[in-house]
């Protein structure tokens, strides 16, 4: 009925008299006449449209419309379409309904030429009545309907196009603000991506201009530079938050940027620059895997990263081609080395496919003469076909007989190599490869033949495993390495080549007939070398067969003299092993989970002691969760009552010393946050000084990066520590560390020592030994536990008569080592207040008497009292300076240890995976001076001597002498002390397994108490660098200039002032270093402190910045001048490098090095020219690196931005929280122009993201202050020319970071600006268009 009753509204209307029709040039038009009739038949419509639900009217409209399209009048078209105009004006109908019955309306075709017109028409006008979410869809149907127009616009198809584009045009209109431009930028980005689909060309420029009105936008939020930033690989990798501004699209290898923006083509390109840096890069996979978000549990194959590696073999290989034959370690040797280990682990993992990495290869090395590289090629490749060969079908390893053919086209058979050169192994590659998949073959059945080319290889070495003459596995032999490589997989074979190494490590086990001992255990270990040229399947077996053989030495209960008991060259040898980081989990990781737990159970304390030692004194790279599993292992072992023996518990206590230190060594940040989230595992249940060195380290990782500040996890820790070892510090340590600490300790204090009391104590129990004389009575009184002053009874014995009663070691075994720290702590206290208050007694007979404790009754050892005395709380300053005074006469006033480290300095290199004897001359230092662990008289359960191999007191006293220097720079009146203890025990940093991470952390930390310490800094660095000074090579670490300014005299060292050329010098070694072209000599970084050249430039860099005879602001300021001063000198293409290469090295130094930056980017923002623009370019232009750098324009505003972006970019957590405060508090009370807005919108926008995944809060707080910062130049300016970019940035922040959630706060903001901008933001808010013309 409804739809009749439309039908005879619109007939009606049209009907026309037959009269009227036969008159019609003779009547007279009267309008009035005709607006009364349309006014009857508009209330007759708006009638039948009322009272109907939407879906009704809609079915309405469209009957109407099909009424009207078939219309040829196009006068009545039009009067139709009034009357649904007005329709809408009158709220009958919903403009949005009209807009979309329009658009999907069948006979909407550009060939009804009326029709289309007046319809679009229609939707022009009716268009601001449509909601924001509607007006999208609107245009989203103008867009589909142009592309039905035909591409050749002729004189009939013109006006059609003209009246569509009149409505997009309106809705592209940002005064008119139908809806967010935001909103328009998306689609047409979404529509049509990577240029690959187009609009049509009569729209083209429309769109276009209208993204383009985008690019300042695009710009604020753009980091400069991205695409070339380059990280600094750390060992363990980064924490997540850190990883984040690295991370790309595993298939697309393209960053991930918020919002659909007309971002630069270089930042939408895949960063396939950043990956193979990466992929360069030793140690680097931790960070490739959260760089593309690749997980061990999943095994997603990743294309990309398959060509990035067929690129990154075929590199070397070229390379290859140029070098000499006879240089036998060339940087290529490494460079293959690090990729066979990348190329195995990845496709172990999955994330790689060995058979399309090989097609890869064969495709891209076709026409290519590579008769050197190939070996070295085929080597890689056989380390992963021989150990995963018995595993997989033939079948996948069949392309590797196209890349021989390719790269094997010769006739003639290959020569035999020279076996006594390492590179026969690489060489005799192919002919191995060869083997194992004839071996495979005959298992599966199949038939293969040797091919002619290699057929001497292969008869040399079958002769060679058939011979009755065994190889040699010591100097330069490789003819067992090659027998084991080509016979891995054929067990009939291998055994006796990896019979022959095993020998060399175990030596022969078996005890002669005549009841004798066997031979002496093996003491040379299997060089680097021979390690090297054996495959990872080799490897993978020998260190199998080590840790089947350790555990069956452990559990062996035999009293055979040296049946239990690990060759030397084992211990080295597995140690050696332990580096090939792609057998982890047979190697280190099956060392601590497995291996240790074994042993431990077995109770074979000579073999678990020299394990540990292992672990402390070779393995040089271990992930931080290894680190913390053996720490927590170490802890709990501790408090088992079988291990309560002075030896092991000196050995526990060491290797956590050690394992705690380096928690805070490199790659710090993700070292913290495995520290705080696992407190229980971390804390000692009863040692307080592993608890106080926790704290301290915990303190430097919080100072240094800033991140846990305020973490509930670091106080969960703390309360931890404080439960099991209540404590309290000196004021002076206190006063280094960061806020968070200083609360904790001042919210929970401990106990304060009455030194009083105890020394009244002491006394009285003095008094009762001298009085008693039944000997059971005093071994009863003084066994008591509770009561630890027993130390302090034997101090007073020999400092009053000069000896101890024998009973006093039954005593001491008794107590048991364990619980002899507590007295020690006590004794410690004891001495301090002795020393402080002498009562008659001279200081140098006190310290006699500890070191007969020490020395002459083995009763504590030197590295256990002065790591105690050193962390015992002194409130009052006197004492600290006595403690530490205590400290220097103990070490240097008596010779013992002095004479100990000169000679083992003297005598040995900390270069171990160089030597073959280092058993030898260990063993001779021992026999010169034996240690003991008890006093000579107790009896033979309480003393028993566990044999070492690796370990000795000077290699125990460097981690704390570390924390005896830290003290003593705590404390500025004992700077004199310091001095003398580097000069007489320096060079013990020769055996610093991180001479250098020591050096950046302590200037690091203690940066204020160091500032205006220039000498003292010059004396620490010396004699921590000064004592490797024989053992690296020329140039490893500081630069020339500053090796001559460390041989400077005392006067000119402090007036030395370095030029800018030394700054520029500094950075171009980094740039260099970074980008592959390494300043320093080579060296093999499986070893080294450091992963890779770039960590170890960095660090290096860092230590000679601090220690630089200046004020941190003024060397801030040098090394910002190399960029803002020298960008003359440094060439344009590598500019972007320089700035990230800074931005590197600020973000490594402390907080008054780099805030420089922040002074730099307030005087930019003050300057007289951001309140007056004087230049005829726009501040985006200006402000834009490329276009000032391509257009060599005005570039000081660029360069800083481009410099703020690099710091902020490489920014730790704790760096980048300053950043929000710098702009809230600093710089947005000086901002008054609308050019300075933009500055600082091009300044913090890029890094909102960043805000956003490690501080949200700061997200909303820097956006809250861009809207009151655009309500106050909204009333200072009268004229703003740049509003449109700023309301795109605000959208941008809306729908990429806050949403609504500050709906509230900027609403009242929004209210008070001009109707412009609040036409532009009505859509944050909400607010009508009524609402802001009355405003």
């Amino acid at each position: 009925m409804a739809d009749s009753q439309i039908s005879n509204i619109v007939q009606e209307i049209l009907r026309v008299e037959a009269v009227e029709e036969a008159f019609s040039t003779f009547l007279v038009y009267k309008p009035e006449q005709e607006n009364e009739r349309l006014a009857m038949y508009q209330d007759k419509l708006c009638a039948a449209m009322t009272g109907y639900n939407a879906e009704i009217q809609e079915s309405f409209i469209r009957q109407y419309l099909s009424l009207t399209a078939v219309l040829a009048n196009r006068y009545k078209m039009k009067q139709l379409l009034t009357l649904l105009e007005n329709l809408v004006n009158t709220n009958i109908l919903q403009a949005r309904m009209l807009c979309d019955c329009i658009l999907t309306s069948e006979k909407l075709v550009y060939q009804n030429g009326d029709y289309w017109i007046e319809s679009f028409h229609l939707i022009r006008r009716v268009i601001g009545g449509v909601d924001y979410k509607g007006v999208r869809e609107i245009m989203k149907g103008c867009r589909e309907k142009a592309t039905t127009l035909p591409v050749k616009l002729n004189s009939s198809s013109l006006p059609q196009m003209k009246a569509l584009y009149n409505v997009l045009e309106y809705i592209f209109d940002r005064n008119a603000s139908l809806l967010p431009a935001y909103f328009i930028v998306t689609e047409i980005q979404k529509d049509y991506p990577d240029n690959n689909h187009w609009p049509h060309w009569n729209l083209a420029k429309l769109l276009s201009s209208f993204v383009e009105s985008f690019r300042p936008c695009a710009q604020m939020v753009s980091i400069i530079g991205h695409s070339q930033m380059l990280p600094v690989i750390e060992f363990s990798g980064f924490a997540d938050h850190l990883v984040n501004p690295w991370r790309l699209n595993p298939i697309t290898l393209k960053f991930s940027l918020k919002g659909n923006l007309p971002y630069d083509d270089e930042l939408l390109k895949p960063q396939i620059a950043l990956l193979r840096h990466v992929l360069e890069q030793p140690y680097s996979r931790d960070m490739l895997c959260s760089m593309l978000g690749l997980q061990k549990q999943h095994k997603q194959r990743c294309i990309a990263l398959e060509d990035q590696l067929v690129e990154l073999m075929i590199s070397p290989m070229e390379r290859t081609e140029q070098e000499n034959e006879d240089e036998e370690m060339s940087s290529n040797h490494w460079c293959w080395l690090h990729l066979s280990s990348q190329v195995i682990y990845l496709i172990l993992m999955g994330f790689a496919d060995f058979p399309n990495i090989v097609m890869g290869l064969h495709s891209k090395l076709q026409g290519q003469d590579s008769k050197k590289g190939r070996d070295n090629l085929m080597w890689v490749l056989l380390q992963f076909i021989s150990g995963s060969i018995q595993r997989n079908p033939l079948a996948n390893f069949l392309p590797i007989m196209k890349l021989y053919e390719l790269l094997y086209p010769e006739k003639e058979p290959l020569p035999v190599p020279d076996c006594t050169k390492s590179h026969c192994t690489q060489q005799m590659a192919v002919v191995c490869i060869w083997m194992h998949l004839l071996k495979k073959a005959e298992t599966e059945n199949k038939t293969m033949t040797m091919p002619q080319n290699l057929k001497v290889q292969y008869e040399y070495l079958q002769h060679l495993m058939t011979s009755n003459n065994t190889p040699s596995l010591m100097g330069s032999d490789f003819r067992i390495a090659l027998l084991c490589n080509a016979y891995s997989t054929n067990q009939e074979y291998y055994s006796r080549p990896m019979g022959i190494i095993i020998e060399t490590l175990f030596g022969n086990q078996k005890t002669m007939p005549n009841g004798n001992p066997p031979t002496p255990l093996p003491t040379a270990p299997l060089s680097m070398c021979i390690l090297d040229s054996l495959t990872l399947h080799c490897k993978m077996s020998l260190i199998h067969s080590i840790v089947t053989h350790i555990a069956k030495l452990a559990q062996n209960k035999s009293n055979i003299p040296g049946s239990n008991v690990m060759a030397p060259a084992l211990v080295e040898t597995y140690s050696r092993l332990l580096v090939y980081t792609e057998i982890e989990s047979l190697g280190i990781k099956g060392f601590i989970n497995q291996l240790l737990p074994n042993v431990f159970k077995s109770q074979a304390w000579g073999i678990l002691h020299n394990l540990l030692d292992m672990f402390s004194y070779r393995i040089h790279h271990i992930q931080p969760h290894y680190r913390v599993t053996l720490l927590s292992n170490i802890h709990s072992l501790a408090a088992y009552p079988q291990a309560n023996q002075t030896q092991l518990q000196l050995c526990f206590e060491s290797t956590a010393l050690r394992l705690i230190t380096s928690l805070g060594s490199s790659g710090i940040q993700l070292q913290m946050s495995r520290v705080v989230s696992e407190p229980k595992s971390l804390v000692s249940s009863e040692s307080e000084e592993l608890n106080r060195v926790l704290v301290l380290t915990l303190a430097r990782g919080i100072q240094m990066t800033g991140s846990g500040n305020d973490g509930a996890a670091v106080k969960e820790l703390l309360t931890t520590i404080m439960t099991n070892t209540p404590h309290m510090w000196s004021q002076h340590t206190l006063q280094c560390f960061p806020p968070a600490l200083l609360e904790f300790f001042s919210q929970n204090p401990a106990p304060k020592e009455n030194k009083a009391l105890l020394k009244k104590s002491v006394e009285e129990e003095y008094r009762k030994w001298t009085s008693m004389a039944n000997d059971n009575d005093i071994i009863t009184h003084f066994s008591v536990p509770g009561t630890p002053l027993f130390l302090c009874l034997l101090w007073k014995m020999i400092f009053e008569t000069n000896r101890i009663n024998p009973i006093a070691f039954k005593i001491l075994e008794r107590i048991g080592a364990r619980a002899l720290s507590a007295h020690l702590r006590k004794f410690c206290d004891y001495l301090v207040f002795e020393v402080t208050n002498p009562a008659g007694g001279h200081i140098n007979k006190c310290v006699e008497a500890i070191n007969d404790i020490i020395w002459k009754y083995n009763i504590v050892t030197i590295d256990r009292l002065v790591l105690c005395l050193v962390l015992r709380p002194n409130p009052d300053a006197n004492e600290s300076q006595v403690c530490l005074y205590i400290i220097q006469l103990l070490l240097l006033k008596g010779s013992e240890l002095r004479n100990r480290a000169q000679d083992f300095v003297k005598e040995n290199s900390p270069e171990h995976w160089k030597q073959n004897n280092w058993y030898e001359r260990h063993s001779a230092f021992h026999r010169k001076y034996p240690e003991k662990f008890a006093p000579e008289e107790a009896s033979g359960a309480y003393s028993g001597t566990i044999p070492v191999y690796l370990s000795n007191v000077c290699l125990r006293f460097i981690p704390v002498l570390d924390i005896v220097v830290h003290r003593h720079l705590e404390i500025p009146q004992v700077s004199k002390n310091l001095e003398q203890l580097l000069e007489h025990l320096g060079y013990l940093y020769k055996f610093h397994d991180r001479p250098v991470t020591f050096l950046y952390n302590t200037l690091h930390y203690y940066e204020s108490k160091l500032r205006d310490k220039a000498l003292l800094k010059r004396k620490l660095v010396n004699a921590v660098l000064g004592s490797l000074k024989d053992v690296r090579p020329a140039g490893w670490a500081t630069t020339d200039t500053f090796q001559a300014y460390l041989l400077k005299s005392e006067v000119d060292a402090t007036n030395w002032t370095p030029d800018i050329n030394y700054y520029v010098s500094l950075v171009n070694r980094m740039v260099d270093t970074m980008t592959g072209d390494s300043h320093f000599p080579t060296t093999d970084w499986r070893f080294n402190e450091y992963p890779n050249p770039s960590a170890h430039c960095l660090y290096v860099t860092c230590v000679e910045l601090m220690s630089l005879p200046l004020a941190p602001n003024v060397v801030g300021n040098q090394l910002l001048d190399v960029v803002t001063k020298g960008f003359v000198i440094i060439p344009a293409l590598k500019l972007q490098l320089w700035i990230n290469a800074i931005g590197v090295i600020m973000a490594g130094l402390p907080d008054p090095y780099w805030t420089v930056l922040h002074d730099r980017v307030y005087e930019q923002m003050t300057s007289n020219e951001m309140m007056e623009w004087p230049y005829q370019y726009t501040p985006f232009q200006l402000f834009n690196f490329n276009t000032t750098t391509g257009c060599m324009l005005e570039n000081k505003y660029s360069l800083i931005l481009a410099l703020a972006h690099a710091v902020w970019y490489h920014a730790g957590a704790g760096q980048i929280t300053q950043v929000p405060t710098f702009v809230k508090e600093k710089l947005s009370p000086e901002i008054r122009t609308e050019t300075q807005l933009i500055f600082l919108c091009n300044l913090v926008g890029p890094y909102l993201q960043r805000f956003n995944s490690d501080l949200s809060r700061a997200v909303m707080d820097i956006t809250l202050v861009l809207y009151e910062l655009l309500a106050h130049i909204d009333k200072l300016q009268a004229n703003l020319l740049y509003i449109d970019p700023i309301c795109d940035l605000l959208y941008h922040i809306k729908y990429m970071f806050v949403g609504d959630t500050m709906k509230n706060e900027v609403e009242c903001v929004i209210r008070k600006l001009r109707p412009a901008l609040q036409m532009r933001l009505r859509f944050i808010t909400h607010l009508n268009v009524e609402q802001i013309n009355t405003a």
